[in-house]
């Protein structure tokens, strides 16, 4: 959680790139993550020094080597600490544009995340003023605890949202993190999002499994899998893969595997079978040129529809016993062309489905008005859908309009709130009503009449239905009884009331 203070300095951090002249919040973001890439590096190298005067120099790893580069400044004057503290923007300027970004760029050669997203990197602050006056005020934010940056990243990365520009790529935190509540991974599992973005959902993982399983962190080999195998993201817009690697930095892994990829474009039959957990908010742009579209996920169903083709993409990925929770339109729930019922029918005979969660529709407003649901489904390849969990949610904390006000103080928000929540406010906040019931699922939530905000469906009245998943097709809605009076009763009625407004004339003119 960041303090007033701190969010007072992004805000000021923000308002000098806009009086800079640079308003597009999305290249804000860019610029502050490659001077936080530049801030960390400096960390690391020394880190690097004091180990080596520790241990020595063999086997200790430098960012920065000794001698010149290729213009001929020392390798020692590219360092965060050196520049900063020259005092002077316009020679900060030069060393930061003509030397410091030249050097990103070449260090794509040790592997990592972080420094393949970086090969492309562009210097876009107009002028040494701006450069210095956010130089400093990044220099003056506390960064040594993980929480903290992570907070102050997922802060900024809120202000993307909040501008409404490039807001598609934000999945609301409190739905990521309910997400995972009930996926619940651990600590050996490998988790995917085909479609990361800014890394959300890896970012929400991390901090649960840090919060759930902190022991699994003092094992040398779980805590080399968290760093180096258990985190996988794919996307195909640079900007997001370096902003995600960024945002995995800040939340304390070390080497994500956050890769370029067009994940309904390219094959993917090395990745099948190769996730335990998989967990995402897949873009819906309608639909795609067969030419485009992986031939493998087109045998598995044959459509253009982005959203049918990310769910067959998604059961190819995932290995036996695999979940996956998955954001979708509403029409996946209902379409009635052949691949939308087969998709589903694949779902429900062939796999595992757990439960659909009916989103409310303003949950990604400003952005998008679109009609959501989250699918909960196992992947078994031998079936095994006995009764599929609905799930009304029609409050989530925040109101439904554009601005998205918090309805309820912070510590009665998300799916885990710290303060226990009356009646009334579960009219504001249904999350924490649906991890509950989640829960319950296989034993109280049996026995729920479909007039409840849950309950359950046997798979024979899906299949019944064609394999309609919409929660609607299934509810039931109680009709109040409207007691109905005789005409001559209700004529007598208005009379009286006739007599009574005339009577009351009568004695208003009398005192007149």
């Amino acid at each position: 959680m960041i303090t007033g203070e701190l969010k007072s300095k992004i805000d000021r951090i923000w308002d000098a790139f806009w009086s800079g002249g640079i308003s597009n919040p999305l290249e804000v973001i860019e610029q502050i993550t490659y001077l936080l890439f530049i801030r960390r590096l400096d960390e690391l190298q020394t880190l690097a020094d004091n180990r080596a005067q520790r241990l020595g120099p063999d086997g200790v790893r430098h960012i920065y080597p000794d001698g010149d580069d290729p213009q001929g400044r020392p390798y020692s004057e590219l360092r965060w600490s050196y520049f900063t503290g020259l005092g002077d923007p316009r020679k900060m300027y030069e060393i930061v544009g003509e030397h410091v970004f030249p050097f990103l760029r070449t260090l794509g050669g040790d592997g990592s995340a972080y420094s393949r997203h970086m090969k492309d990197a562009r210097f876009t602050i107009p002028n040494p003023a701006l450069l210095g006056r956010v130089v400093d005020m990044i220099d003056d934010i506390p960064m040594d605890d993980r929480d903290t940056k992570g907070d102050l990243y997922e802060y900024m990365l809120s202000k993307i949202a909040t501008a409404g520009h490039n807001g598609q790529f934000r999945t609301p935190r409190h739905i990521i993190n309910l997400m995972v509540e009930m996926v619940e991974p651990g600590p050996k599992d490998r988790i995917c999002d085909p479609a990361c973005g800014t890394a959300g959902f890896l970012v929400g993982a991390v901090e649960y499994i840090r919060r759930r399983h902190p022991d699994a962190l003092h094992d040398p080999v779980l805590r080399d899998h968290f760093h180096q195998d258990m985190f996988h993201g794919f996307d195909f817009d640079n900007t997001m893969l370096r902003v995600g690697s960024m945002n995995m930095l800040l939340h304390g892994v070390e080497n994500p595997a956050i890769d370029y990829r067009d994940s309904l474009g390219d094959d993917v039959s090395d990745e099948t079978e190769a996730y335990s957990v998989i967990l995402a908010n897949p873009p819906f742009a309608g639909s795609l040129d067969y030419e485009r579209t992986s031939r493998i996920l087109q045998q598995t169903v044959k459509t253009k529809k982005t959203e049918l083709l990310f769910l067959a993409l998604f059961l190819r990925l995932l290995r036996n016993g695999g979940q996956a929770a998955v954001v979708v339109p509403d029409g996946v729930l209902f379409g009635s062309s052949k691949a939308h019922k087969e998709l589903r029918r694949m779902l429900v005979e062939d796999q595992k489905l757990d439960a659909v969660v009916k989103l409310p529709g303003g949950v990604f407003k400003p952005y998008a008005g679109v009609s959501t649901a989250i699918l909960f489904f196992t992947k078994t390849n031998s079936g095994g859908t006995g009764n599929v969990w609905f799930y009304e949610v029609k409050a989530d904390g925040w109101s439904l309009d554009d601005k998205r006000s918090p309805l309820l103080p912070e510590a009665k928000l998300g799916p885990v709130p710290t303060e226990a929540l009356t009646a009334e406010e579960h009219a504001k906040n249904n999350l924490p009503d649906v991890l509950a019931r989640w829960k319950q699922r296989d034993g109280a939530e049996r026995e729920r009449a479909r007039t409840e905000q849950s309950f359950c469906v046997p798979k024979d009245d899906i299949v019944a239905q064609d394999y309609d998943l919409s929660l609607n097709r299934y509810k039931e809605i109680v009709h109040e009884e409207v007691e109905h009076r005789p005409p001559a009763e209700i004529i007598a009625e208005l009379e009286r009331l006739e007599s009574e407004i005339q009577q009351g004339l009568a004695d208003l003119k009398g005192l007149l």
